[in-house]
């Protein structure tokens, strides 16, 4: 189930590790119907207290690299920001549907869309810490320039309930590649929460990916990694088509 701490064993070996952290997760409460076609083949929302959910969540990608290679030269630590929702399939794999994903480094962003068919956009972005409080900062290189600037200040009050669980302790994602809907497996340790409010928020990336107006209100859950948290390693197994094992 989703809502376990612990991440189940892989189905095959890692093919891409990597470490996470400084993370905040920003969500909205969504209509599970306005959300169902724009998910996999195969797949459905989930949802929670009868609703489905819509997260924005920036964070620090470091240390990446592809399995059993050193890491990626070059690369170093840089930010991704994502606008995801959740979906499970009928098999019960309860995962993440990336609707656009930002990221710094144009190798990581080829080598995701080639392996997986992720949404990546090449972006600029940073990240400056103040004490409790983080910001994100993210454009993309297109000519629109699509950009979001997040601001989330950090509590100490720990948090570890069903919706918490819901939201982070995704142990995969669904994603439609090359025709068919795929599930990608991850394992890490639990996500260490605190408490959160936002600060500032002035974003286009949520309506971009098809949630006009969302951004425009206050999030219905606010959470964050701590401050100095040092993050964790994360491992991801071979896609595989649903409904194969």
């Amino acid at each position: 189930m989703t809502d376990e701490r612990e991440a189940p064993p892989l189905p095959g070996r890692a093919v891409i590790e990597q470490r996470w952290s400084r993370a905040c997760f920003l969500h909205w409460r969504v209509d599970p119907g306005t959300l169902a076609p724009m998910l996999p083949p195969g797949t459905h929302p989930d949802v929670f207290d009868g609703s489905a959910w819509v997260g924005l969540v920036p964070f620090v990608l470091s240390e990446f690299r592809f399995l059993p290679l050193p890491p990626v030269p070059l690369v170093g630590s840089f930010v991704e920001i994502n606008v995801r929702t959740y979906a499970v399939d009928a098999e019960g794999r309860r995962g993440v549907v990336f609707r656009t994903l930002e990221a710094e480094h144009l190798l990581p962003v080829l080598g995701a869309r080639a392996l997986f068919g992720l949404p990546y956009r090449w972006a600029r972005a940073g990240v400056r810490e103040d004490g409790p409080l983080i910001e994100y900062r993210s454009r993309r290189h297109t000519r629109a320039a699509e950009a979001t600037r997040i601001r989330v200040r950090r509590s100490g009050t720990s948090v570890d309930t069903p919706l918490s669980r819901f939201l982070t302790a995704r142990w995969g994602f669904h994603e439609q590649h090359l025709g068919r809907t795929i599930w990608a497996a991850n394992t890490h340790e639990p996500w260490p929460l605190v408490e959160a409010s936002v600060d500032t928020l002035d974003d286009d990336l949520v309506a971009d990916a098809g949630f006009r107006g969302l951004a425009g209100r206050q999030p219905d859950s606010v959470l964050a990694m701590p401050a100095r948290h040092p993050g964790f390693r994360t491992r991801f197994s071979a896609a595989r088509p649903i409904g194969r094992h």
